[in-house]
């Protein structure tokens, strides 16, 4: 500062080529810094990764019900208010992994496959028609089993949309038709664990929760 006080008057050239050259090498500096920093956490983000894949060893048909539940009722539709009537068991999802998951779940509710629906939501300017070829690949059935793909209307304004080019594909809908009373039996599953994990209720969570 004392230093700073004494020469503050003097111009400083941003664009000397001094300057130019202390600046590239400060960035050299400091992206060798991070690169090491970056292998570090890619590296432990490997081993934490594969060490908690490693700790699952197999699921139960009762895991696999609860399981299914309560991913259910994080991403599937649930009734509401406003939206009476709708009773019914709709899965949307992108990931293809859950989206098998889910599957595995309907089978371990004795879902007859004839009851499966699937349709895929997809912008606009996407390649449809392919998006439904992947997506009958991911679930194993013939493309004539899908419902008419959900074309969603493409805003040019809209920003820092990233889900484009050849990994994008859209997100399947899973929906079983007559199926009230399945969605009222993953209702109960949601309320039972809820019930069962929150009994000491330590933190006065229960108040705060509700499977509606």
């Amino acid at each position: 500062s004392t230093a700073w006080r004494w020469v503050r008057h003097l111009p400083l050239d941003r664009d000397s080529e001094r300057a130019r050259r202390k600046q590239e090498h400060a960035k050299l500096m400091a992206d060798g810094r991070w690169e090491k920093h970056r292998q570090e956490r890619d590296e432990r983000h490997v081993g934490i990764s594969a060490t908690a894949a490693a700790s699952v060893t197999g699921l139960s048909q009762d895991d696999v019900l609860r399981l299914g539940a309560i991913m259910y009722w994080c991403e599937g539709t649930k009734v509401k208010p406003w939206r009476p009537g709708t009773e019914r068991l709709t899965f949307t999802n992108s990931d293809p992994g859950l989206i098998r998951l889910y599957l595995r779940f309907l089978d371990a509710l004795r879902v007859p496959a004839e009851r499966i629906q699937f349709r895929v939501a997809i912008h606009e300017t996407a390649d449809s028609d392919a998006a439904m070829r992947w997506w009958a690949d991911v679930v194993k059935v013939p493309g004539e089993r899908f419902l008419r793909t959900t074309l969603k209307r493409h805003i040019a304004k809209t920003l820092g949309r990233h889900n484009i080019g050849d990994d994008y594909h859209g997100c399947l809908v899973v929906t079983v038709r007559r199926s009230r009373e399945l969605y009222w039996t993953v209702e109960g599953l949601v309320a039972g664990l809820v019930a069962t994990v929150v009994s000491d209720d330590p933190y006065g969570f229960a108040s705060e929760l509700d499977v509606r």
